[in-house]
C-alpha cells in the first residue's frame, strides 16, 4: 500500500481503538490482539510471542540487513488528573485524547503505517521488521528483551517516541544501585561501636562529587543522585548497618559494566546492581539513517529519558510524533496532524536509504 492518506486514515482509526482498549504493563493481551489482527487483516504474516506481535517485509532477503521498526504499545495507568475518560478516543479541536495517544500510540501506528507503505516493495536494499511490543513502560522482561533473540540479525532500528519527530541520537541509560556501609554496633553512650552512617556519609559525598574522566558531547558527565537511605533502629543504638540507594544515569561515554566496576573500585561501601541491563545508547550523527533525518530539517538531541533503546545491542535513533512533555500527563492527547506528519517523515527518511 503506498497511498500516505489512506494509511493516515487507517493508522488513525487503529490508534483509536488501542485507546478504547486499556493495555496497562503486563494487561496488554487485548491490545496486541488489535495489532495482530489490523496486520493480518493487510495480508502480513504476524509472529507473537506473549503480548509481543512482530512481521517482516513481504519479500524478506535473509542476504540482505535488517531494519527494525520498533514501539510499545502498553500504557502507564491514568493519574488522578484525568478530567476525561482515559478510554475514550476522542477528537476534538486537532487533538485525539486518551490514554497512550502520546507515549506511544502515536509513534506505533506511524510506524506501523509505514511498515505497510513498503511492505510489498521487492527492490528494497534493507529488509524491515516491525516489532509492536509490551512492557516498555516499566522495562519489563517479557516486552522486546523477549524477542530480541526470535527477531533475527538486525542492522540498526527506529524507535519510536514522541520527540516531535527530532532525532535523539542518543539516551542515557540506568543502573540503581543498593549500597550498604558496614560498621559495629554498640551503646551510645559509652562510645562503643562504629557509625555505619558516618562510614557511609563519606561514601554518599563521593557519589555527590565524583565526575567521571571521560564525558558524553550530548548529555556531559554521568549524574549520580543518592535518594534513599535507611539506617538505626533505636536512639542510642549506634547502628552497625547503614543502606542507600544511588540512581546513576550513565551517559554513552560509558557501558554500565564499565561505570559499576569503577565505582565499586573507589567506595568502601558494598555495592550491588539491580540490573545493568539498561544500556546507554547512541548512534553515529553520519549514520545514513541518521543523515536522511537531518536533509529532512530535522535536528538532532540527546534524550534524558529511557525507553527501549535501552535493550537493544544495535545502533538505533529514538523518533516520532508527539512531545515527549505530553507522556504520562492527564487528559493525554496527540494532535492528529502529528501522526499524518510521522507517517510522512517516516516513509521519507527510509526512502532516503532503501
Amino acid at each position: 500500500m503506498t497511498d500516505t492518506n489512506k494509511l493516515f486514515d487507517e493508522a488513525l482509526s487503529l490508534l483509536q481503538r488501542l485507546i478504547n482498549t486499556p493495555s496497562f504493563s503486563r494487561e496488554e493481551s487485548a491490545t496486541a490482539e488489535v495489532i495482530n489482527s489490523f496486520l493480518t487483516g493487510h495480508g502480513v504474516k504476524t509472529h507473537r510471542k506473549m503480548n509481543n506481535i512482530w512481521a517482516y517485509n513481504l519479500h524478506f532477503d535473509a542476504a540482505k540487513p535488517t531494519i527494525l521498526l520498533n514501539s510499545h504499545h502498553d500504557t502507564v495507568k491514568p493519574n488522578s488528573g484525568y478530567t476525561r475518560d482515559p478510554f475514550e478516543a476522542k477528537i476534538e479541536d486537532g487533538k485525539l485524547y486518551g490514554l497512550g495517544s502520546n507515549d506511544a500510540g502515536g509513534p506505533l501506528v506511524s510506524l506501523i503505517a509505514t511498515f505497510l507503505y513498503f511492505y510489498e516493495r521487492d527492490d528494497l536494499a534493507y529488509n524491515l521488521c516491525l516489532a509492536t511490543t509490551a512492557e516498555e513502560e516499566i522495562s519489563g522482561s517479557n516486552g522486546l528483551e523477549l524477542i530480541i533473540p526470535d527477531l533475527g540479525p538486525l542492522d540498526f532500528g527506529v524507535v519510536g517516541e514522541p520527540t516531535q519527530m527530532q532525532l535523539a541520537i542518543a539516551e542515557r541509560g540506568l543502573m540503581v544501585l543498593d549500597c550498604t556501609s558496614y560498621g559495629r554496633a554498640g551503646h551510645a553512650a559509652r562510645e562503643e561501636g562504629e557509625n555505619a552512617i558516618y562510614k557511609a556519609m563519606k561514601d554518599i559525598e563521593w557519589f555527590r562529587t565524583y565526575r567521571f574522566p571521560k564525558e558524553s558531547e550530548l548529555f556531559g558527565p554521568i549524574k549520580m543522585s543518592v535518594t534513599i537511605i535507611n539506617a538505626g533502629s533505636q536512639h542510642n543504638v549506634v547502628p552497625a548497618s547503614c543502606t542507600f540507594t544511588v540512581d546513576v544515569r550513565v551517559t554513552d561515554a560509558y557501558r554500565n559494566e564499565e561505570v559499576l566496576e569503577m565505582i565499586k573500585q573507589q567506595v568502601d561501601c558494598e555495592v550491588k546492581a539491580r540490573s545493568i541491563r539498561l544500556k546507554p545508547s547512541s548512534i553515529d550523527k553520519n549514520h545514513p539513517i541518521v543523515q536522511s533525518g537531518i536533509a529532512l530539517g530535522r535536528d538532532t538531541y540527546g534524550s534524558p529519558t529511557t525507553s527501549d533503546q535501552s535493550l537493544l545491542d544495535i545502533s538505533s535513533v529514538k523518533v516520532g510524533p508527539g512531545d515527549s512533555a505530553r507522556s504520562h500527563t492527564a487528559d493525554e492527547f496527540i494532535y492528529v496532524n502529528e501522526i499524518r506528519e510521522g507517517i510522512e517523515l517516516y516513509v521519507k527518511m527510509l526512502e532516503g536509504i532503501v
